[in-house]
């Protein structure tokens, strides 16, 4: 759990929910959240990148997160945010059903993600945070942009 924010054993990460499941990300790598607007569609895309948005002049390339974990798609899209994310100079959005808060999360509550599932989406993920509030996934979102880009 190196790669994310830490203050001694402390791991700090944004927060969101898909499908009623909490997940989080490094907060290190999450530059801004955006709500909802015009996504430009992409053709020949696969399904799960939902097409790109203009962001201050730059075009920036959103994963609808749903369709790439196989939960479907939004029933109400306009609820529905945007955290950009930037990965090693790439910047790019993940569509998700809404952002909670900013959370610390002690690595002695951090468990190694589960081997059972054969599902692709769960290669991103990197551990589960056994909270008083419930599981929280934790993402790897270098792995998850890694294999968009490609």
């Amino acid at each position: 759990m190196g790669t994310a924010s830490t203050y001694s054993d402390v791991l700090q990460f944004v927060t969101f929910k898909l499908v009623e499941q909490k997940y989080a990300v490094d907060i290190l790598k999450v530059q801004e959240i955006e709500n909802i607007r015009e996504i430009t569609t992409i053709p020949h895309a696969p399904a799960y990148l939902e097409g790109a948005i203009n962001l201050r002049g730059k075009v920036i390339p959103v994963i609808n997160l749903r369709k790439k974990f196989g939960f479907g798609d939004y029933e109400d899209r306009q609820r529905s945010k945007i955290i950009i994310l930037v990965i090693g100079g790439a910047v790019m959005g993940v569509m998700v059903d809404s952002v909670s808060d900013v959370i610390r999360i002690s690595c002695e509550v951090v468990e190694p993600a589960p081997s059972v599932s054969s599902n692709e989406s769960s290669h991103f993920i990197t551990g589960m945070a056994n909270l008083a509030e419930g599981l929280v996934i934790l993402l790897d979102v270098d792995k998850l942009l890694t294999e968009v880009k490609h």
